[in-house]
């Protein structure tokens, strides 16, 4: 745990009661730049933390993290103890919090997708609710390093990206970039284990309805579709239309994305293969993988790694991309703490699990 010897950057949380709340308390106790000052949560206000997470039980730091009590969200009380603040909110919730902080002059990561998509009315209709702060929405910067880190530096509000689109807009960067791929015949297959749907109690995903099985849902449908999109659209300069196809693992986390796409013309798995590593060369937290080995959810679990591997077939003109991400870390909570980093003059990656969750 971080010592006490020097002054950490006071942070908060708002909704520490579902994963990715969960996810962000266990980054940020093994943080050495931030402290989480502020847990809020209206279902578990007047409790410690460590009667929610007994991990922040024990010695020093950790026992001190674990002591905190958790309030109601309060905007007057988070700015006032608080120069950051992660919003782990559902969508629409995180709008009016993220509006009344930043007026407060408090930076704000919002791991929700309300400020995702940069068209109000793109948002509007996939997320089938009005868009109150179309200002905060053009000001947001999307919070995927690799693409964007000099503008997070300098942001107010970070719109944390989705896991599934992370892990395929990351396998998609250097091909779009490259002009390596025909933009109308991408087909994305991810895949991801259950904590993606949430805490929240359902039927769909009780033990006995994941366990032993394996299927499809959301299909031509998922909100995760738009974002996609947008980036894609962007890495390319021109529109891209995409099929983004989502399935259930009988696994806690990770996701596994296989993206089928169409060369313009014929490339070797050594040429493509030197796009990407060449591509990813200075980023510490995307790895691609030597030619010829294919990632696994296994090796990312609880990090903040991305994992890349590829495959050409030379046959048909295919270029198939495999990456590997853990939902809750990299698609989520360690992500935002990325974001946070960069927004308060931390370096990118400190405090940021590397060591994967073994078995």
């Amino acid at each position: 745990m971080p010592s006490k010897n020097f002054e950490r950057i006071p942070v908060g949380l708002v909704g520490v009661t579902g994963y990715t709340g969960m996810e962000l308390t266990r980054v940020l106790a093994g943080h050495p730049g931030l402290e989480l000052v502020r847990a809020t949560s209206r279902s578990e206000a007047g409790k410690t933390l460590a009667s929610l997470y007994p991990y922040l039980s024990g010695p020093g730091d950790l026992g001190r993290m674990g002591a905190l009590t958790v309030t109601m969200p309060d905007p007057a009380d988070l700015a006032a103890s608080c120069k950051l603040v992660f919003l782990a909110v559902p969508h629409k919730t995180a709008q009016e919090i993220a509006a009344a902080l930043i007026e407060k002059g408090v930076k704000v990561v919002d791991l929700s997708a309300d400020f995702r998509l940069r068209d109000k009315a793109t948002y509007e209709k996939w997320y089938a609710t009005p868009h109150t702060q179309p200002k905060l929405l053009a000001e947001a910067v999307y919070g995927l390093p690799e693409l964007y880190r000099h503008k997070m530096a300098g942001a107010r509000l970070i719109a944390n990206p989705g896991c599934y689109p992370t892990s395929a807009i990351l396998g998609l960067a250097p091909a779009l970039e490259q002009g390596l791929v025909h933009t109308g015949d991408i087909v994305i297959d991810s895949k991801s284990g259950t904590s993606g749907a949430g805490r929240t109690a359902g039927v769909g995903t009780l033990f006995c309805e994941v366990s032993d099985t394996f299927r499809a849902y959301n299909l031509t449908r998922h909100r995760h579709t738009p974002e996609i999109e947008q980036e894609a659209s962007l890495l390319a300069g021109e529109d891209v239309a995409l099929s983004f196809n989502t399935h259930l693992l009988p696994i806690s986390r990770g996701i596994l994305s296989t993206i089928y796409t169409r060369l313009v013309k014929p490339l070797s798995l050594a040429e493509v293969h030197a796009i990407y590593a060449e591509r990813y060369k200075n980023e510490d937290l995307v790895r691609v993988l030597p030619a010829g080995t294919l990632p696994e959810t296994r090796f990312v679990r609880g990090t903040m790694f991305c994992d890349i591997g590829l495959a050409v077939d030379e046959r048909i003109g295919r270029l198939i991309i495999v990456t590997t991400i853990d939902n809750l870390c990299r698609g989520a909570s360690g992500q935002a703490v990325a974001g946070a980093n960069l927004m308060l003059g931390l370096p990118e990656t400190q405090g940021l699990p590397l060591a994967p969750l073994m078995p």
